[in-house]
């Protein structure tokens, strides 16, 4: 274990641990009995006065269940290399999983489906859901981001006929996302836009019980369509790429829009 004489500054590990495990809501203490170190020695790594060796760092990470991407920063912030790699999508290494994505869009079809990333931007979509997206990027500069055309696309009140709940439903599943990847400060900026949105759109719910069922209300050019999201997430990698990665799967929420699809 190294020490460091300057106790007032954490530095780059001793800033991210303390993120990541304020993240997580979890007190020193309860780390230090779940990662099996002392809690004196946990509070020298995180006010710089300890340096952690590469198996402490695993370890935290294990303890704090970070995912793969979060375990690597805290690696690097700690002067390692990362552990687990981030393939590009076109590449040999994850091409059984691009076969198993792209067997579920086309086994989904005609229905939408869209294969995004960690933040959600949208990487590819299928033929029915770039349909419904190219009417928010006309005139959008940037990646196509679901939550992020959702809630600053002028036109999102005008395509999304229930944006009120939907952006309400928004906030909980990136609260979700981010309580799941630690600090990460892309997820913590789509959430202060989707709470600006849904602050200039309320949600005021017709009764004091919630529906199990959250349809998201499109209108299209064939009139109000609703869906019903599933999403999948592959759990059996250590690519950060590959586990990144969202598939959602947009379902028809009743007869109308099913009939759609099926004239």
């Amino acid at each position: 274990m190294a020490t460091r004489p300057d106790s007032c500054d954490p530095g780059p590990f001793g800033t991210a641990l303390k993120a990541a495990r304020n993240s997580r809501r979890v007190s020193q203490l309860i780390l230090s009995l779940d990662a099996g170190v002392s809690a004196r020695h946990l509070s020298f790594l995180e006010s710089g006065r300890a340096m952690p060796s590469r198996d402490m760092v695993m370890n935290l990470a294990e303890a704090l269940a970070l995912p793969l991407s979060a375990r690597n920063h805290l690696l690097n912030a700690a002067g390692f290399a990362s552990a687990y790699p981030a393939s590009p999508l076109s590449s040999e290494a994850i091409a059984p999983f691009r076969a198993i994505l792209k067997t579920m869009m086309d086994n989904h079809a005609p229905f939408p489906a869209l294969l995004c990333d960690r933040h959600w931007n949208v990487l590819e979509a299928s033929p029915s859901a770039a349909a419904m997206l190219s009417p928010f990027l006309e005139g959008w500069s940037g990646p196509p981001n679901v939550f992020r055309l959702t809630a600053c696309h002028p036109k999102a009140p005008e395509f999304i006929a229930n944006l009120p709940e939907v952006l309400h439903e928004s906030l909980e599943r990136l609260a979700l996302e981010q309580g799941l990847a630690g600090d990460d400060p892309v997820l913590a900026d789509l959430i202060a836009v989707t709470r600006a949105a849904a602050a200039r759109h309320p949600y005021r719910p017709a009764s004091r019980t919630r529906s199990p069922v959250l349809p998201v209300s499109y209108r299209g050019i064939g009139g109000l369509m609703s869906f019903l999201s599933v999403v999948a997430q592959c759990g059996t990698s250590e690519d950060v790429t590959v586990r990144d990665l969202r598939l959602e799967l947009l379902f028809p929420a009743d007869d109308a829009t099913r009939a759609a699809f099926h004239p």
